[in-house]
């Protein structure tokens, strides 16, 4: 039995990163006001604060819940999916095309590789969460592109990534 209520609960996990982050980057700042070895310590300490709350808010801006059809796992750089009328699994390594289908209901991330079928994955699919290591790990993906593009909801799909032709070879 909890004493958070539900909701309470899946805000505070959403934000964890970005909370996380508050407190090392207020406990580095304290240590920062110090002297001597601790100063330095609570500096790297302050900086990887920031660091975990900038990719904290990144992250809670791709979540985008968790009540959607079928379910995500990510096992060493491939992205599986199964869902109730679909799936598919994708090397992220044989990746050549990320897009965003907002013309779908729910919302589907787009995953296009050589030679075979895409697949479709809800963006509130549980484990989707998953996906935002796998996309930022792109090479030249623009994550900020990403974030703005899912949270703007356009009218028709979007590409988000595509292999360039130098990294074909």
């Amino acid at each position: 039995m909890s004493f958070i209520r539900p909701e309470v609960r899946l805000a505070l996990l959403k934000w964890r990163d970005a909370i996380v982050g508050t407190f090392v980057l207020l406990l580095g700042l304290y240590w920062a006001s110090g002297f001597g070895v601790l100063r330095w310590i609570g500096v790297a300490l302050a900086i990887t604060g920031g660091a975990l709350i900038y990719t904290g808010l990144q992250r809670a801006r791709f979540l985008a819940g968790k009540d959607g059809p079928g379910v995500v796992t990510l096992d060493e750089g491939q992205i599986s999916y199964f869902g109730p009328i679909s799936g598919g699994v994708v090397a992220m390594s044989d990746l050549s095309l990320l897009m965003l289908d907002p013309t779908q209901k729910p919302a589907m991330w787009v995953l296009q590789q050589a030679g075979q079928s895409d697949v479709h994955i809800p963006v509130n699919a549980e484990g989707a969460e998953l996906l935002f290591d796998a996309f930022a790990s792109l090479p030249d993906i623009r994550t900020g592109h990403m974030l703005n593009t899912l949270k703007s909801e356009p009218d028709h799909p979007v590409v988000i990534w595509a292999k360039s032709t130098k990294q074909l070879h």
